[in-house]
């Protein structure tokens, strides 16, 4: 969604448009970095600020009124800045059930914080010093980029913290009731193909696509199990040149949405057609390994998602090329800036080439999405990039009606083992979420990202036992690996256990992580 303005008149506008686009079926996210800490006073009024986090309750009540009239399934994505004074208070906002519940959030962790926590150095908290009244903060300013602003800004330093201390305070809410996550927004904004063009300070509601001010995502997956042939058998095998075959077409069809689509909002139009984002990627990665013979946690199994979704990137850019041939490159494409970025620098030679010639239609062409709802319609494969949650499981669905019925559900690689060999016990391949280390998870992860433009939605499930030390090294983990952001899920008493036993078999909820929304 837009930046939102700090003032009244400004935050209902941007309720208004949000409400807008929840009615019409939307996910939307915001930076609520823009809004005043708690307890300042604005310089051009006096009044005293009530903060990001009380605002964030009325877009969290709106969203479920929408969610009244019979709308889709409300999603929200907040996000504020690791130097915001008020990150304290929202690292705290989910840690009472049923708070904030429509939402999922992340910090915004820039690269000097995590040098900070490295050097175990103070941090300063800081707000657009011509914002606060005179009286408001230390008195030290220092310069920063900030959202809706023009270039780096004088910041009044409002207080200091240990950036290590407040580190801790974000994994220990994490550990402890699963959010928030974490966004390593510079790494996103170093990578983006429009840097330069655009500044990134928000994501959409499951985090796989960072976007700029209105931006809107275009996603689509190619199921990876259509593509396995002999599955669990001696020739078992995956044709890689038929999954490239039938990317053109999925690029063609994304970009066809664009035009036909109906945005709530004239801004969101306006940016999707000047860009032309697209997000593909893949669904079914795990059964796929499964049917292969190939264990999710291993190093051979990384290698080959690596494999696939390089072969996705290259035929999805080579597709756009040939559709700037034929309607046009993207309207605010240039050729240098453009193949100048990470992403593209890393491209082929004729690919490189053929976008000098004729330009790309899109902006960004790939995403791995949760893939949720559309894995369930694909016969049930694992979803997107995720371990299958359970072999066997119960699914609560929600109807046209508003109510919810219960289906009873068996993973596609498990029906196709039985298919071939009975009721004989299924092989090491077919592992699920919580069998697996949480190191295999982000392994995965960091095995794809290299060829993903936008980012992966992906949880990292740890058992509940993980000592918290263990746990808070993922993320720095994660942030070593050259992730664009880190979501885990541990079982807790706010948001319940993704996984139970039931007598007569595994159950499971689907989710994108803790209680994060699917597609």
């Amino acid at each position: 969604m837009g930046t939102i303005e700090d003032s009244v008149d400004g935050i209902f506008a941007a309720l208004r448009e949000g409400a807008l686009t929840m009615q019409a079926g939307g996910g939307v996210g915001y930076d609520f970095s823009t809004l005043r800490p708690r307890g300042s006073r604005a310089r051009s009024t006096g009044n005293v600020a009530s903060g990001p986090v009380s605002f964030m309750r009325i877009w969290d009540v709106t969203c479920a009124t929408m969610l009244s009239t019979g709308a889709r399934r409300g999603a929200m994505m907040a996000t504020l800045r690791c130097d915001h004074p008020d990150v304290e208070d929202f690292i705290d906002a989910k840690q009472t059930p049923a708070t904030l519940s429509h939402f999922n959030c992340s910090v915004l962790i820039s690269d000097s914080f995590m040098e900070a926590v490295t050097r175990d150095a103070d941090w300063p908290l800081v707000f657009p010093a011509d914002a606060l009244a005179a009286d408001g903060g230390t008195g030290a300013t220092v310069e920063r980029d900030w959202p809706g602003r023009e270039g780096p800004v004088p910041c009044r330093v409002v207080r200091r913290v240990s950036a290590r201390e407040l580190w801790r305070r974000l994994m220990r809410a994490t550990y402890d009731h699963a959010e928030p996550g974490v966004l390593f927004i510079d790494r996103i904004n170093a990578a983006d193909n429009l840097r330069g063009l655009e500044r990134i300070h928000a994501t959409n509601p499951c985090g796989e696509v960072p976007l700029p001010p209105y931006g809107a995502c275009d996603l689509g997956s190619v199921n990876l199990t259509r593509f396995v042939v002999d599955p669990f058998g001696p020739g078992a095998a995956l044709d890689l040149e038929a999954i490239a075959a039938i990317v053109p077409l999925a690029v063609r069809m994304l970009d066809n949405v664009i035009d036909v689509s109906l945005f709530p909002l004239a801004a969101q139009a306006e940016q999707a057609r000047a860009t032309r984002r697209i997000g593909l990627g893949f669904t079914g990665l795990a059964d796929t390994l499964a049917m292969l013979g190939l264990h999710y946690g291993d190093e051979p199994a990384r290698a080959l998602a690596g494999r696939i979704m390089r072969t996705i990137r290259d035929a999805a850019y080579g597709a756009s090329a040939d559709i700037a041939r034929e309607k046009g490159p993207f309207p605010r494409f240039d050729a240098d800036r453009f193949l100048a970025a990470p992403g593209p620098a890393t491209l082929p030679a004729h690919l490189r080439d053929a976008i000098a010639r004729h330009g790309v239609r899109n902006s960004h062409l790939t995403a791995v999405a949760p893939a949720g709802t559309i894995s369930l319609l694909a016969e049930n494969v694992s979803s997107g990039i995720e371990p299958a949650f359970a072999l066997r499981y119960r699914r609560q669905v929600r109807t046209a009606r508003g109510d919810t019925r219960s289906f009873e559900l068996e993973n596609f690689a498990l029906r196709r083992w039985r298919t071939r060999h009975g009721d004989a016990l299924p092989p090491e391949s077919l592992v699920t979420a919580t069998e697996l280390p949480a190191r295999a998870h982000l392994a995965m992860q960091a095995a794809v990202q290299p060829w993903v433009d936008h980012a992966i939605s992906k949880t990292v499930n740890v058992p509940e036992a993980l000592p918290f030390d263990a746990f808070e090294a993922l993320y720095a983990e994660a942030y070593a690996l050259g992730l664009k952001g880190c979501t885990t899920y541990r079982p807790n008493p706010v948001t319940g256990a993704v996984l139970s036993s039931a007598p007569a078999a595994a159950t499971a909820v689907p989710s994108c992580g803790a209680d994060r929304e699917c597609d």
